[in-house]
């Protein structure tokens, strides 16, 4: 691949940078305080397209290439990673789910509403006793004739009380294990769906993450999204996009915390000096540097790549486990850099350290990416 930005990536990184710094940045630690959801954001994102980076322009989207879309929400991680988890759940989880996956009539349903930000979308897949091992999802979908009616709970999911479209989930045929797995697009006006806010989280306050509760909410046939047993594969799939722009987010948050860094060490000074002119210091932030520029490099490998249509499932979990576990280890030694400033608020490095924990957890856990990245190399499932 070419290391060197094309003009347009390069003029699509400086709108990006300079939208998220006017935009999002300033309200960043007040809506962490307030655990207030981005509305106002999105509102703004939308007429930009960021709300529709990869998505064709005959469907709403802007059509960029895929490090493109990694630009773009790097640079929005960079300002503040609880709007770049709604964003990565709307284009990543479901606008390119239903890209890959859906019926024409589906596209141009829903694409460019949500390209438009007039309906937010969430993914159910997580439940309350289904995590890493999605093949025994509880969620059920009974088809009796007349549509289809789900039940089940689903848990931690990234926008589910403020959305209208839910990318859920359940199986058809629990005889069949998760090949009876089947995805449903649930539009909540028709097919009304409860939901419940998840409060008091280390991290990601201001983004909005809910309990779902399918009972008895029926949907016709024609909200299936693929064929009856596809949903695994389907959502399989979601997740390799989703862990791309959980990668491209973690290189914004560790991007954030070296800027801060910087500005706060050529500023504060110890021993009569600023400490940014002190080597433990100067390895400190060298460490962080190298750090991100290794996971930026992953995350572009891993998109040009999908630029390409090339098999991309081993890379893009390199890159979202290097950048995921670097992006802790750069967010610590911001605060280490900042000393006891760096423990209070005042600073934002302990939120970037606090948003980057959940980034090794969600859309496969470190433990996961491991086992697949072994799986490729070696050529054995450890997990079946």
């Amino acid at each position: 691949m070419d290391f060197d930005l094309t003009p347009e990536q390069e003029s699509i990184r400086k709108l990006a940078r300079d939208f998220a710094d006017r935009e999002i940045a300033p309200g960043a630690r007040e809506r962490d305080r307030a655990e207030k959801f981005p509305a106002d954001v999105l509102r703004k994102m939308a007429p930009v397209g960021f709300l529709g980076g990869p998505i064709p322009e005959q469907y709403g989207g802007m059509g960029v290439d895929y490090i493109s879309h990694a630009i773009i929400t790097e640079e929005i991680g960079r300002a503040d990673s609880s709007v770049r988890t709604t964003l990565s759940v709307q284009i990543s989880l479901v606008e390119l789910t239903i890209l890959k996956w859906g019926s024409e009539e589906q596209k141009r349903t829903w694409l460019p509403r949500l390209c438009k930000g007039e309906v937010i979308a969430c993914f159910g897949l997580t439940e309350p006793a289904v995590g890493s091992d999605a093949t025994r999802l509880q969620a059920t979908a009974q088809n009796d004739g007349e549509g289809w009616v789900l039940n089940g709970r689903k848990t931690w999911i990234s926008n589910g009380s403020v959305a209208k479209l839910a990318l859920v989930f359940a199986n058809a045929d629990p005889s069949k294990g998760h090949k009876g797995i089947t995805a449903f697009l649930i539009d909540r006006e028709k097919s009304p769906y409860g939901s419940q806010a998840i409060h008091g989280k280390l991290g990601l306050r201001s983004s909005d993450s809910s309990e779902l509760i399918l009972d008895n909410v029926r949907v016709p046939d024609s909200a299936r999204l693929g064929e009856i047993g596809e949903g695994f594969k389907i959502a399989m799939s979601a997740l390799d996009s989703g862990r791309y722009s959980v990668a491209s987010g973690a290189v914004g948050t560790a991007q954030a915390a070296i800027d801060a860094s910087v500005a706060y060490a050529t500023q504060r000074e110890a021993f009569g000096k600023p400490i940014a002119g002190h080597q433990l210091v100067q390895e400190m932030i060298s460490d962080m540097v190298v750090d991100t520029e290794a996971a930026r490099l992953l995350v572009w490998r891993a998109g040009d790549l999908k630029n390409k249509g090339k098999p991309n499932t081993r890379e893009t979990s390199i890159a979202k486990l290097f950048a995921t576990e670097m992006a802790q280890r750069v967010t610590d030694n911001a605060i280490q850099i900042h000393g006891g400033y760096g423990f209070s608020d005042e600073f934002p490095v302990e939120r970037f350290w606090r948003d980057a924990r959940v980034n090794r957890l969600y859309e496969g856990t470190t433990q996961i990416q491991k086992l697949i990245i072994g799986r490729f190399t070696t050529g054995i499932d450890a997990i079946g």
